[in-house]
């Protein structure tokens, strides 16, 4: 992202996707979503594209993407000029998620009290995410028991097996 865009960025937002090129004459584009939560293009969803709000009005599932359009966008010509940009939305509420803005950076702690690092990037990964913590440790998220957040920071509690950290150590 150029300085510029994040700049005008209002805060608190979240980056969930990408516009992709434009489909057709009529406005369409194509989204590619960083997320896996497919509502971000569901028709309604309002999207902070380019220094402005955007709304939804029709979606369409393409392969690993999407097929989106918003309102006002009604030329290809409108539809370029959105092209490349990145796509920001407001966290979405949902207590039983683990969401990766809330742990880069954030103290982990296992259930038992023992200190392990903070956490400095959340790796993709097909079996189960891995916070990647200060000390080089990889820790699958299916581990991380509770994410508290506190006028202090955010803590994470995660309930290791046995042996995890013993190869670092």
């Amino acid at each position: 992202m150029s300085a510029e865009e994040a700049s005008g960025v209002p805060e608190g937002l979240l980056e969930v996707g990408r516009v992709g090129r434009a489909h057709g004459v009529r406005g369409d584009l194509f989204v590619d979503l960083t997320t896996d939560r497919s509502e971000r293009a569901a028709v309604g969803s309002r999207l902070w594209v380019r220094g402005r709000w955007m709304t939804i009005s029709a979606s369409s599932r393409s392969n690993e993407r999407w097929r989106v359009h918003f309102d006002g966008v009604d030329t290809r010509e409108v539809a370029q000029a959105l092209t490349g940009g990145l796509l920001y939305a407001p966290p979405i509420d949902d207590a039983d998620a683990l969401w990766v803005h809330q742990v880069i950076g954030a103290h982990v702690i296992e259930v038992n009290g023992i200190e392990r690092g903070r956490c400095t990037a959340v790796i993709e990964n097909p079996a189960s995410d891995l916070l990647e913590l200060d000390t080089g440790s990889l820790v699958p998220a299916v581990f991380v028991t509770a994410v508290d957040v506190g006028e202090h920071g955010t803590l994470v509690t995660i309930d290791p097996p046995d042996g995890l950290f013993d190869l670092g150590e």
